[in-house]
């Protein structure tokens, strides 16, 4: 007997080494598409080292015979020592135990790695924030799969959680699918589930375990991920790491400068409202970008403070001969997810917000750090800059203080750039008038707006290659007009950066406080460049052929006396307002917009945000889907002579409606305790442990064809009677979330103490 037990353990021992060693196999898998989000560094190996760390504490634990709680405890214990070690080493006693300090550094890091998510553009740079962040998460999901596999016994409920880790990246950043990551994923997942069905120790559990419904349960999980990834994805709002928005629904904004799929969406909805006391509707931005790297302009990555601190905004600095003059804007939002926050430059105050919001001084705009802009209702003061014709003029573009990025031009950039830049401002003698004359080549008839062309001809992007190939076919939408007027301006050793904002809205009917309100839809997001003019700070510009307002200044001699005149020319660091056929009695006109000024919007197409809401019901329906497969197979195999398949189904309908289920107690002792306490059939229960009983000493194993569906009838109806005896709320969680999907019978959680007679 004692050569059995020592066989047995060492065939268990045997099986949990694989079985860690196929899990963590299966958590390797799952981190391979953030290689896609973020790029390749000491996360990588920490997020390695820590996950191996974890399970083999595990392993180890359990071969001591600990109980399940100190298992997981031992496993947070090193999970709490490595992050401490490698990230706060400096704040903790002997370099592992943490201290109050070490806990007080702990949002920090996390709030830097939420910053660099939300302001950084796919692939984002390796740091210490965003280290901390995915390691951490990578050995908390190894303490949460370990326990689910291990101790629970339930490979496919952490099978479908380690698939929707995986497919995070995925959501955050679309892409194609990538079939060998998702190939090594199933190859791992399927096994994990193979090899745990192969190393349970109890030979009941592994006679309910020998079922034909593996394969389907391997094809289920597949099916479910290429479901989400290659349908479902596509459907759910921008997110986080390219556009900083979505969470909260509606249409987001996407910094990383391919609006492309944004400015061709279907449906065109309203996105905010706008009034203000200005002389004409601003120009909303939301950020900047200055790096071009790689053929992408991506989002300036800068500190922030927060926004009603004394740090905030800040008042606008420039040469004290200039004009400032000060507007108030109010800014409703409809229906925009963003934690950038729609504001005219140069803001100097923002009040009204709800949540916690921070100021991003050098460039002027107002980052949320917590939630979105959804619901938001708020009033933003601007100090808008507007020098003379002359002043400007006398300016030279450039700066001491001025990021190196806003000048860097790419190594390789395309010669035609260079040229166009050199003979469009050959006869101007000044900085200002080469970007004027820029702006004019740019609106002067030769080119043409077209969200299409660029898509036909295979250019759609912003990359120095895509800007060149634009400037050939002279058809394209505003990122290309905006990516060659900051490029061309590089060359001319001018600085500049582009804006990522929403134009100025179409007029209503409705007014407040005698101002016109503006309604501003999402066919309006934009882009436009600005220049930097030493006194005078960022200009903006508008190259966009037919979209938007130009930019003007105007003599000294031509200003009224009072620099509020709103029949006066209206100069300053968005592009400025002038009388042009471009210009509507509502505003400026929109190419993009089918509907003439003043029309409602049309509604949306409502097929993206079915699809959100069909795949948030699945998700909801996962549970039962899953409890419904798993009933079903051990359906089939009871059917074949499969006692204990017929046995598992009791156990499930008792965990599930709250009864204890402990690994002491006897087939025959459960039994008796339904009928006593269940008002169970001693008949039925009668056919089923006679069915066990068999099943565990019998020589043939439990499987009697001839009393198959004896014990499954019995069975069925068992679990009948435990659901009608059950309150009616513990009926309907019993279908809708049953608790057998991670309470496995014998566990620690299925252990209450029985009730006695």
């Amino acid at each position: 007997m004692s050569t059995s037990e020592s066989v047995e353990q060492r065939t268990r021992r045997g099986g949990e080494w694989l079985l860690t060693l196929v899990l963590l196999t299966a958590l390797l898998a799952a981190l391979l598409p953030v290689m896609g989000v973020v790029k390749p560094g000491g996360w990588l190996l920490g997020s390695v080292v820590i996950a191996t760390l974890v399970l083999a504490a595990g392993y180890g634990a359990r071969r001591l015979r600990l109980p399940a709680v100190a298992v997981s405890l031992i496993e947070a214990g090193v999970w709490v020592a490595m992050m401490t070690a490698v990230f706060l080493r400096d704040t903790a006693l002997l370099w592992i135990i943490p201290t109050p300090e070490t806990i007080r550094a702990v949002p920090p890091l996390v709030d830097d790695a939420m910053d660099e998510i939300i302001l950084g553009a796919a692939p984002l740079e390796d740091s210490i924030p965003l280290a901390f962040l995915i390691v951490g998460a990578m050995g908390l999901l190894a303490i949460i799969v370990d326990h689910v596999v291990l101790t629970a016994r339930m490979p496919l409920l952490a099978s479908i959680g380690i698939v929707a880790v995986s497919l995070i990246p995925a959501i955050a950043v679309p892409r194609e699918v990538d079939v060998m990551a998702f190939v090594f994923l199933a190859v791992a997942i399927l096994s994990l589930i193979r090899v745990e069905t192969r190393s349970r120790e109890r030979p009941l559990e592994r006679a309910a375990e020998r079922t034909a419904g593996v394969p389907a349960t391997a094809l289920g999980i597949g099916a479910i991920a290429v479901i989400v990834a290659v349908v479902a994805t596509p459907l759910l709002p921008q997110p986080l790491v390219r556009a900083g928005a979505g969470l909260g629904g509606g249409p987001g904004i996407d910094a990383t400068l391919q609006l492309g799929d944004d400015l061709r969406r279907p449906e065109q909805v309203e996105v905010l409202r706008v009034r203000s006391d200005a002389p004409s509707p601003p120009y909303l931005r939301a950020t900047t970008l200055s790096r071009f790297e790689g053929g992408v302009w991506e989002p300036d990555r800068v500190r922030t403070v927060p926004l009603d601190s004394e740090f905030g905004l800040g008042s606008v600095t420039v040469a004290e001969d200039i004009r400032l003059s000060e507007y108030t804007t109010d800014v409703e939002v409809v229906n925009l997810a963003s934690v950038w926050l729609p504001v005219p430059y140069p803001a100097v105050q923002v009040s009204g917000l709800d949540g916690r919001w921070a100021a991003v001084p050098y460039n002027r705009t107002v980052i949320s750090q917590s939630g979105t802009t959804q619901g938001q209702s708020y009033e933003v003061v601007s100090n808008q800059v507007r020098p003379t014709l002359e002043q400007i003029r006398s300016y030279n573009a450039g700066g001491p203080e001025l990021r190196d990025e806003t000048t860097q031009v790419p190594a390789g950039t395309p010669e035609i750039i260079t040229q166009l830049a050199a003979e469009v401002t050959a006869n101007a003698t000044n900085d200002y008038d080469r970007l004027i004359a820029m702006q004019r080549w740019f609106r002067g008839g030769e080119f043409r707006y077209s969200l299409e062309a660029p898509v036909e001809d295979d250019f759609d992007g912003s990359g120095a290659e895509a800007v060149a190939q634009f400037l050939e076919q002279r058809e394209g939408y505003c990122i290309h007009f905006a990516s060659a007027f900051a490029l061309m301006a590089r060359t001319l050793h001018m600085p500049s950066r582009i804006v990522i904002g929403y134009l100025p809205g179409v007029g209503t009917t409705d007014s407040v406080e005698d101002q016109t309100v503006y309604t501003v839809s999402s066919s309006l997001l934009h882009a436009w460049p600005e220049v930097y003019f030493d006194n005078a700070g960022w200009i903006a510009f508008e190259p966009t052929a037919g979209l938007g307002v130009p930019t003007s200044f105007s003599p000294a001699a031509t200003l009224p006396g009072e620099t509020d005149d709103p029949n006066g020319a209206t100069p300053g660091a968005t592009p400025s307002p002038t009388t042009s056929a471009e210009q509507g009695p509502n505003g400026p006109l929109d190419p993009r917009d089918e509907a003439l000024p003043g029309t409602p919007l049309g509604t949306g197409n409502p097929l993206p945000m079915l699809g959100v809401v069909v795949l948030i019901l699945f998700v909801l329906a996962l549970p039962f889907l899953v409890r419904e497969l798993r009933r079903r197979q051990l359906t089939l195999a009871a059917r074949g002579g499969d006692a204990a398949s017929a046995w598992m189904i009791v156990q499930d309908a008792a965990i599930d409606t709250g009864i204890a289920v402990p690994a002491s107690e006897s087939p025959r002792a459960f039994a008796q305790r339904l009928i006593d306490f269940h008002g169970v059939s001693p008949d039925d229960m009668y056919t089923l442990t006679t069915a066990i009983e068999r099943a565990s000493y019998a020589p043939s194993g439990g499987r009697d064809y001839w009393m198959g569906d004896a014990a499954m009838d019995a069975a069925t109806a068992v679990r009948a009677q435990l659901l009608a005896a059950a309150p009616p709320a513990r009926r309907i969680l019993a279908v809708i979330a049953p608790r057998s999907l991670i309470v496995r019978p014998g566990s620690v959680y299925a252990g209450a103490a029985p009730a006695t007679r």
